[in-house]
């Protein structure tokens, strides 16, 4: 079972990235999909969520009409297009799997997830 995430990088206020969380080893389409961050010295915090089959999706407040999460299960990859990017958005962010098929993004305690890999790093310039 794996996750990588991609896509991070530096990054001038206002602009903009693209993060990519490609999955193998499990039945993708069975389960919720999460992007999580951690900031420097600070808790891992969820942003967003998008549900098996992708009819729904979930955001933290800090990004709601600046993120779109989105999923490709053909290509097994979920998608974060992270737009007005502010330097509060620093972070490593990571994809994480929900550890029950087919349940709801209805929560993001990190407990619920499995995550893999060391994440991508996203560095906002102010």
């Amino acid at each position: 079972v794996q996750l990588q995430a991609s896509g991070g990088g530096l990054v001038q206020s206002g602009g903009y990235l693209r993060l990519s969380c490609a999955a193998s080893g499990f039945t993708f389409d069975d389960y919720a999909i999460a992007w999580f961050r951690q900031g420097p010295g600070e808790e891992r915090e969820g942003v967003s969520c998008i549900s098996s089959r992708g009819g729904s999706s979930t955001y933290a407040d800090s990004v709601k009409g600046r993120f779109t999460i989105a999923r490709d299960n053909a290509k097994k990859t979920v998608y974060l297009q992270m737009n007005s990017l502010k330097p509060e958005d620093t972070a490593v962010y990571y994809c994480a799997k929900r550890r029950v098929p087919r349940l709801a993004c209805n929560s993001y305690h990190v407990s619920f997830y499995q995550f893999w890999g060391q994440g991508t790093e996203v560095t906002v310039s102010s």
